[in-house]
């Protein structure tokens, strides 16, 4: 019996690696036990694997691959990240929302902001449109009055020098004596009218003509002799200055003395005489009315 039993002892497995070759056999076992999922492992995926799949509606008890493994993993997952998934794409669907909004504001704002230049643009082109009428009119009523102005300066020029134009000599004056009239003032009967007046009057050309004389003359102090076109002549006495020069012509109005008391005088006026053909004098008062349509 002993020798059995130590026979058996010899054939067990645990002496068997003993015996030659027998370890890497053992070895070999052990690695191949080693790697092969246990029989608890693969029910418990097995179970899993085939209540995901019944999750999603799958009937199968059992899966026939790792494909179909891995299909029905998917699908689990997938089904119960559903509530995840659809927080997601409501929050997709709300960016998107926002976004279109932001965009509908951004083409409202565009529009408007068109509009307004666009409003901005014909006022613009209005009031430019009403200053170019508005200076077009200025410049014509410019124009209109410039030829008006002119148009009188030329009229007023021609009477001013017309030679039958016919100014007074003299203002603010009264008559202290009168032609042919005699008295102890005058050697002989006097030759022409007399017009007092302040001194520095100013007197002036009757008509037009040229200054043929401005000198002091005796009793007939400083004297301005003009001739007119018919030969007439106007004399101007007794002044205190000059303004005008031999040779030049004057105009009616013109200024040629002022009122002064020089010569033979017993107070300031002008002293004048008409002398037709430079000749003997004759009554001014007369001449005046006839020729100027003057009544002194």
């Amino acid at each position: 019996m002993s020798q059995h039993r130590a026979a058996a002892s010899r054939d067990t497995p645990g002496n068997a690696a003993r015996k030659p070759g027998a370890g890497r056999h053992g070895a070999k076992h052990r690695v191949a036990r080693r790697n092969t999922p246990s029989s608890t492992q693969v029910v418990g995926l097995t179970a899993a694997l085939a209540a995901a799949a019944g999750a999603v509606g799958f009937s199968h008890s059992s899966l026939a691959s790792p494909t179909q493994a891995n299909s029905a993993v998917n699908v689990a997952a997938l089904s119960m990240g559903s509530g995840q998934l659809s927080d997601l794409t409501t929050a997709r669907i709300e960016r998107r929302q926002l976004a279109t909004r932001d965009s509908s504001r951004v083409e409202l704002s565009g529009a408007d902001l068109t509009k307004k230049q666009a409003a901005a643009d014909r006022t613009a082109k209005a009031r430019a449109a009403k200053l170019d009428a508005t200076r077009a009119l200025t410049t014509k009523r410019a124009t209109a009055l410039a030829k008006a102005k002119a148009a009188a300066d030329a009229a007023e020029e021609k009477l001013r020098t017309s030679a039958t134009r016919c100014e007074m000599m003299i203002s603010g004056y009264h008559i202290t004596a009168t032609f042919g009239q005699g008295g102890g003032r005058w050697a002989r009967n006097h030759t022409g009218t007399d017009f007092a007046a302040p001194i520095g009057t100013p007197i002036r050309s009757v008509m037009k003509g040229e200054v043929v004389s401005a000198e002091f003359a005796g009793a007939y102090g400083r004297q301005v002799r003009v001739r007119h076109e018919d030969g007439t002549e106007t004399w101007y006495n007794h002044m205190s200055k000059f303004s005008v020069s031999v040779g030049e012509t004057v105009y009616a109005g013109d200024q040629v003395g002022a009122v002064g008391v020089t010569g033979n005088t017993t107070g300031p006026h002008l002293h004048f005489e008409v002398r037709p053909d430079a000749g003997e004098p004759i009554d001014p008062m007369p001449w005046l009315r006839s020729h100027c349509g003057l009544n002194p």
